[in-house]
């Protein structure tokens, strides 16, 4: 176990991993069953074509592996699909952080025409007029559907949805369930990657915004965060996502722009070689990271390390 230890300390300050490896999976109480039903039904697009489940795909860590998904009448939905997994750490949703709770998140794709169309009354309407889920609401609320308990019941299956991961057993003593490379991406994860700053905690994310240096105020116009306070200082900031799982949910960036993981770390690795216009970049992200092809595939390893292995206990 001579490995494991300088490593964990290396890191225990950011990366609270062993308290999530004593998870046991529960079944789903009601009002999450209620919202898995929910989440895979059709019901809740206008013309019965589109579900949560159709752009956040369980095989994909509950993402899409298409760069913009398509949303009601084949409409392009305005950003790349992120994961509705390990949410934990947020305290806003969606890239810009508009909205507060994850039950608001729950219901916005509801309204976005181009992604289900359907406005919140209308789906209230309709689950209060088909008899299973006026019998599943009255059952789980007490009550007829409302759009209260509805963006309750879909928040509530959407908690349970996070993942363990190899680098879970590994934190947990288990020397041989991530590779040499791995191990050593770790370290570089923590160390000279500088990926800590803004990927730590239970979940690999700071739940924060951060301006990576996409952004250039033309081809690449969109001010993510900077659209919702319409501030300038936040133009070009969007959300840090969770990397767990991360090797799951290609293409990356909140345009899906970048195809492939070992694109994402060249990507940090020398951001101007990419977008040498980017306007705003933060102080977290160096002009280089001088990272070697060795090094960059350790790190790569490492992330696919954190690839949950049991992602669709709830499909």
């Amino acid at each position: 176990m001579k490995n494991i230890y300088p490593i964990v300390v290396i890191i225990a300050a950011v990366v609270l991993v062993p308290s999530l490896f004593s998870f046991q999976p529960a079944e789903l109480n009601a009002e999450e069953q209620l919202g898995k039903e929910l989440f895979f039904d059709v019901i809740l697009s206008q013309d019965h074509s589109i579900s949560c489940a159709s752009c956040h795909k369980p095989e994909f860590a509950f993402a899409d592996n298409v760069a913009i998904s398509e949303g009601l009448f084949g409409q392009e939905t305005a950003r790349n699909t992120p994961s509705t997994m390990n949410l934990r750490a947020y305290e806003s949703f969606a890239w810009d952080g508009r909205n507060k709770t994850l039950e608001r998140q729950s219901l916005a794709p509801l309204k976005d025409f181009a992604e289900m169309g359907m406005p919140v009354d209308e789906a209230v309407a309709r689950l209060i007029s088909n008899e299973h889920y006026n019998a599943s609401f009255r059952f789980v609320y007490s009550s007829i559907p409302s759009q209260e308990t509805l963006g309750r019941a879909l928040a509530a299956y959407q908690r349970t949805l996070f993942s363990l991961s190899a680098y879970d057993r590994y934190v947990a003593g288990s020397e041989n369930a991530i590779s040499e490379s791995a191990k050593r991406g770790l370290e570089l994860f923590a160390g000279k990657a500088q990926c800590v700053n803004c990927h730590m905690g239970d979940d690999f994310t700071s739940g924060g915004f951060e301006n990576i240096g996409t952004y250039n105020g033309k081809e690449y116009d969109d001010k993510g965060r900077g659209n919702y306070t319409k501030k300038e200082e936040d133009n070009g900031k969007f959300k840090v996502p969770s990397l767990r799982s991360v090797a799951m949910t290609a293409p990356y960036m909140h345009d899906g722009s970048i195809k492939t993981l070992r694109e994402v770390i060249e990507y940090y690795n020398t951001p101007r070689k990419f977008r040498a216009d980017a306007l705003g970049r933060g102080e977290l992200i160096p002009d280089a990271l001088h990272l070697t092809s060795e090094e960059v595939s350790d790190l790569e390893a490492f992330l696919i390390s954190l690839s949950g292995e049991d992602i669709v206990k709830h499909k």
